[in-house]
């Protein structure tokens, strides 16, 4: 018998569902079956109808600082194996990206390397006033493996995303809160009440109208303006004859809060 509870804890509050990173001894790195078990639970909260969104956070004095290095070890001399290590992460990780709930992600302490992969993945930031932000890739003669060359690149700009690559610099909350790598930051000892706030308030929203919007927002990013317009347009066409828009405009015509069922 163990009372370990795995590399990562499930649980839900609320209308939140929550990914909590488990291995604060381990300061949180990823391993693959970490990976096994944020998909999981991410697929498990988009089946239960009753959650409204994801929330990701961490135990422990830091977020993550990034993969497992055992296990790096343990498969950089087997070409099929590191690229099933890196498939896997990245497939998680896109699965967090193109789920149709919202995701928001607390950080405290170190957030290095896979550490940020994770977190660009997420749709919504909040950092610890204390929290440091860093890619440590090139320090140590890696490059990314599970996007963040690319999802960097895409929030920050190409200029600044590339030299938090090549320089290895550490951003302090307030600055990557500049740089666009996090949305709020707030005091330490509220970081997972603020995010959880956050949650509830996304919790009153139509679940239906907020996963067009994440879609919408991210498909159109690889499209040209026309077409991502047209997406929009036909999406809107779509969502405004369903029930959560009557909801919602009943609602606003009685001055009322909304109940949206969907």
């Amino acid at each position: 018998m163990t009372d370990d509870p795995g590399p990562v804890i499930a649980t839900t509050r609320g209308a939140t569902g929550i990914i909590e990173l488990a291995r604060p001894d381990k300061f949180n790195c990823l391993s693959g079956a970490a990976f096994t078990a944020i998909d999981a639970a991410r697929a498990g909260f988009e089946q239960d109808r009753a959650v409204r969104s994801i929330l990701i956070r961490a135990q422990g004095k830091h977020f993550c600082t990034g993969a497992d290095l055992d296990e790096v070890t343990r498969t950089i001399a087997d070409p099929a194996a590191l690229d099933h290590f890196l498939a896997h992460g990245m497939e998680v990780l896109q699965g967090l990206e193109s789920s149709p709930l919202p995701v928001v992600v607390a950080v405290q302490g170190l957030c290095l390397a896979g550490g940020i992969e994770l977190m660009l993945a997420a749709d919504v930031a909040f950092a610890a006033q204390s929290a440091q932000f860093g890619d440590q890739h090139a320090q140590f003669g890696l490059i990314p493996g599970w996007g963040g060359s690319q999802r960097l690149t895409r929030v920050m700009g190409l200029r600044p995303a590339l030299d938090l690559m090549f320089s290895a610099q550490w951003l302090g909350a307030e600055a990557a809160h500049a740089a666009g790598l996090v949305n709020h930051v707030v005091p330490d000892d509220a970081l997972h009440a603020r995010a959880l706030d956050y949650c509830d308030t996304l919790a009153t929203r139509s679940r239906t109208g907020l996963a067009r919007m994440k879609r919408l927002a991210r498909e159109g990013l690889d499209l040209s303006l026309t077409q991502a317009m047209r997406l929009e347009r036909d999406a809107a066409v779509q969502h405004l004859r369903g029930p959560d828009v009557a909801e919602g405009l009943a609602a606003f015509r009685a001055r009322r809060t909304p109940d949206f069922r969907e």
